[in-house]
């Protein structure tokens, strides 16, 4: 049985469609891309798995669950963490007082000291410079950091959004790295990138949405030689 299931999902933003008939799975233990271009309606899809948005129809399985009419909070404390894109950290608050946020979910924060240090093993930036401010970081810190809060909930099932936009490429292939090291503990990653060619190196499926639709999926090796993958997304 997949982790994440997702079925029939269609969503609205008033009398606008912006999700048809949406059908993806996710297993425990796998990095998922989910790829598109700006407006595909990526992040749409994961505002309604994270309850942002409520379905107008199907359903969002996970870990044998319905997701379906629960309060975000609510998800969060099934196990289900996501990282939005640009992070959208507390800027006056230190990379400390940034981590402990993420622990107030799940009852993790009498455990946040011992969650903070496996962080901190995974990001050791984090802890040489967690009396900083958090405005005071570099686009690529501030990404990790946003990472860093994110685990910090002990997610069963990590929500990656747009993970590398604005950062340089050397920046880009250290927080594609980080991922790698999160699927080779155990931590299931749905990744939603538009930056198609790493986000295939490092996952083991990805799904391709365009304009609502889910149009291709697949093995990631199979789409990395796809010809419309490539001409489309790679400019090759």
């Amino acid at each position: 049985m997949a982790m994440l299931s997702i079925e029939n999902l269609n969503c609205f933003y008033g009398n606008v469609q912006a999700l048809w008939d949406i059908e993806m799975s996710v297993d425990e233990g796998e990095v998922v891309a989910l790829l598109g271009a700006n407006g595909a309606g990526k992040t749409t899809l994961l505002n309604a798995l994270t309850g942002v948005i409520k379905p107008a129809s199907g359903n969002v399985g996970f870990l044998g669950g319905s997701l379906n009419g629960l309060s975000p909070d609510d998800i969060v404390g099934r196990g289900i963490s996501y990282l939005p894109e640009g992070g959208r950290l507390f800027p006056e608050m230190t990379i400390r007082e940034n981590l402990e946020m993420g622990a107030y979910t799940r009852g993790n924060w009498k455990r946040r000291k011992a969650i903070m240090e496996r962080v901190f093993e995974l990001l050791p930036k984090l802890k040489e410079r967690q009396k900083q401010l958090a405005r005071t970081m570099s686009g690529g810190e501030r990404q990790m950091l946003a990472m860093g809060r994110a685990l910090m909930s002990e997610p069963k099932l990590l929500l990656l959004d747009e993970l590398s936009y604005g950062l340089a490429p050397i920046i880009v292939t250290e927080v594609f790295h980080i991922v790698e090291m999160l699927r080779d503990q155990g931590i299931t990653v749905m990744l939603v990138e538009q930056n198609v060619h790493q986000s295939l190196e490092i996952a083991s499926r990805a799904y391709v949405l365009e304009n609502g639709r889910i149009v291709l999926d697949g093995e990631s090796a199979e789409l990395l030689e796809n010809d419309y993958i490539r001409k489309a997304y790679m400019g090759m």
